[in-house]
């Protein structure tokens, strides 16, 4: 099977999700506009009982595949998915990457959404042996790359968890502005900021809590253990806001290096497992 074929099936395949995507979307769009009642549609959606700020679909995915009745608002640089688990109404702000935009998305959320709580969750990399690829870090206090510190009320947070299941680690969170590949930065990261885990996001959103008075959780997921080493293209595959930049990123990963495929493959299959045990986890918290 030569690699032309496998390339050319693949963007096909790509391409094809994506207008079955933008279908579906339009449809629960009309559908919720046209079950929405003129004063509601005036006065905007109604409050939800949480927020949770996602920077990508791939970290959001398992929990809307659990939610009911999910339709997408669109917003300037993010979308809101708003959907229902056992009566409670969830809304979902998919930033994209980068402590600006989830700033922007966070505020958005508040603002239009008026969540009495907000959950920051999605991906983040181990920066300690004792956490593993898959287990769970529920932040108590974060930490950004200028030695800043926010420390996060435990008394809000520790009645809504449930009992700390086995891989599961609570402890200090690192926010930096670039992915940290390498297994060296890691352990040099962890030790100098005496954190567990590194992303990129959660420190923006927790200043925009703070600011709007809003308590908050931190709950991520490492999809790369200590010693995990990420190929360099996953950086700038990441930073892609919309799904053709993604494309483009990785056509050009292809192109420049065709090995990539069969790291890119198996990132897909880390981020699917990811975030269908992450959305386990927000599913207890959420009920």
């Amino acid at each position: 099977m030569g690699f032309g074929w496998f390339l050319q099936h693949w963007l096909r395949n790509m391409a094809g999700q994506t207008i079955r995507e933008t279908v579906a979307g339009a449809a629960r769009q009309q559908i919720a506009g046209a079950l929405q009642a003129p004063e509601e549609a005036a006065q905007g959606p109604r409050p939800c009982d949480v927020g949770i700020v996602f920077a990508l679909t791939n970290e959001s995915g398992g929990l809307e595949d659990l939610l009911e009745d999910v339709v997408a608002i669109r917003g300037e640089g993010f979308t809101v998915r708003r959907g229902q688990w056992r009566g409670r109404h969830v809304a979902m702000a998919i930033s994209g990457a980068g402590r600006q935009a989830a700033a922007r998305a966070a505020d958005a959320l508040i603002l239009g959404h008026r969540p009495p709580l907000v959950i920051s969750a999605g991906f983040c990399g181990a920066l300690s042996p004792e956490v593993r690829r898959h287990d769970v870090v529920v932040a108590d206090s974060l930490a950004d790359a200028a030695g800043n510190v926010i420390q996060l009320d435990r008394s809000r947070w520790a009645p809504a968890l449930p009992a700390p299941p086995p891989r599961v680690h609570v402890g200090r969170l690192l926010t930096v502005d670039q992915i940290v590949r390498r297994a060296a930065e890691k352990r040099q990261l962890g030790e100098k900021h005496q954190a567990l885990a590194v992303d990129l996001e959660s420190f923006a959103v927790a200043e925009v809590c703070r600011r709007q008075g809003v308590p908050m959780l931190v709950i991520r997921i490492a999809t790369d253990a200590l010693d995990d080493e990420l190929p360099r293209e996953v950086d700038r595959l990441t930073r892609q806001r919309t799904r053709a930049g993604r494309w483009g990123a990785a056509f050009g990963a292809i192109l420049s290096r065709p090995g990539v495929i069969k790291d890119l493959y198996k990132l897909r299959e880390n981020a699917l497992t990811a975030s269908d045990r992450l959305a386990r986890f927000l599913i207890r918290v959420i009920g």
